[in-house]
């Protein structure tokens, strides 16, 4: 088959294939989101079962990873905090989207004072750095993972504003859209018709991307005591509770600190490999 013969999507598939470790990414994170689904299923453990006798036990046949300092099953709580690191990075980014996209397409699309009042919010918010107000939004809400998750979306929104109103004002220039302008079209159609479906492809970049910034953020305001609450698992709070056993039971800090890791950079990977995939300008 011809390359002229080839829809855009299947070039796009083409281009990430061809990138492995954005491959080797995606498939580690569809086995986080499995861990995530199927924790029940799958988890050897209680998560939250406490047992006095195997209290900062070491990594061994009964358990995998080690206990922690309430004889926990470290490798239980792992797979269970991967729900909560999951949750708060699709919520999260899902939250800022749903803010900053709409806000960012009619910034860009309308124009105006409209424009120059929501792009200088948008400056206001990025002059803070994006950890620093997380934390004092989430201190504001109180300690629970819902607000947790509120305060990274509100807090990312204003990223997903500023890509949604450069890529907008870019396609509302074209030739299409000003056709369906001369055809005598509402601009909120023209819009949602002609504008938002040509902005997705560098949202959804932006989307993977800020996922990674997200589970970052709920781990460390679950650190803080922001985030997850005791005894519920998470990868932050797991990492709180192990910098006082870092010399007598180091696996405490070493494997939710590598989960996030893994996490995190597989969700970099895949998103470096979208951003190529979806560039017209890639040849495959």
């Amino acid at each position: 088959m011809s390359g002229s013969a080839r829809s855009p999507a299947r070039l796009a598939l083409e281009r990430f294939v061809r990138r492995r470790a954005s491959v080797a990414g995606l498939v580690v994170i569809v086995l986080f989101v499995l861990a995530a689904i199927l924790a029940p299923l799958i988890a050897p453990y209680d998560p939250i079962a406490t047992s006095w006798s195997a209290v900062r036990k070491a990594p061994s046949a009964a358990h995998w990873l080690g206990t922690d300092e309430n004889g926990r099953d470290v490798l239980a709580r792992v797979i269970f905090g991967a729900r909560a690191s999951m949750l708060a990075g699709v919520v999260s980014v899902l939250i800022a989207a749903g803010i900053g996209v709409p806000a960012g397409l009619l910034a860009g699309f309308v124009g105006g004072w409209i424009d120059s009042v929501l792009s200088r919010i948008v400056d206001a918010m990025l002059a803070c750095p994006f950890l620093i107000l997380a934390i004092a939004l989430a201190a504001f809400l109180g300690p629970d993972l819902k607000n947790a998750m509120i305060a990274i979306g509100v807090t990312a929104a204003p990223v997903f504003m500023r890509v949604s109103r450069g890529a907008a004002m870019d396609v509302a220039g074209n030739d299409y859209v000003e056709a369906a302008r001369a055809l005598g079209n509402p601009p909120w159609r023209v819009a949602v018709r002609h504008v938002l479906p040509n902005i997705l492809p560098p949202v959804l970049v932006q989307g993977t991307l800020a996922i990674a910034a997200a589970i970052i953020a709920e781990a460390s305001l679950s650190f803080l005591g922001l985030g997850q609450q005791p005894p519920q698992p998470s990868w932050g709070s797991m990492l709180n509770a192990a910098q006082r056993f870092l010399t007598q039971a180091p696996w405490l800090a070493v494997f939710p600190g590598l989960a996030i890791f893994l996490c995190v950079l597989s969700f970099n990977l895949v998103g470096d490999g979208l951003r190529d995939a979806l560039d017209p300008r890639q040849r495959v």
